[in-house]
């Protein structure tokens, strides 16, 4: 073993010692969302709710598309 370089060997094991989620993390685009849709956007969520059963769907297509939009902020697809 006398002829390997020891550099070598130190920039091997230092890529090693990094923790597997920041390997994925660096490797995978973030595409996936980090909440459940649920528990997403409880502002606007809440707003569109109430304007929901106070007006009705059609009166409250503002609050609606918001909250959508924030979905869509948070990475869903809706």
């Amino acid at each position: 073993m006398g002829g390997l370089p020891l550099e070598n060997t130190s920039s091997t094991i230092s890529l090693s010692k990094v923790p597997k989620d920041q390997k994925a993390a660096s490797t995978m685009p973030d595409s996936k969302p980090k909440k459940k849709i649920c528990c997403a956007c409880p502002e606007t969520k809440k707003l569109r709710d109430e304007c929901i059963v106070e007006h009705g769907e059609p009166a409250c297509e503002k609050w609606i598309e918001a909250h959508r939009k924030c979905l869509r902020a948070e990475g869903f697809k809706v």
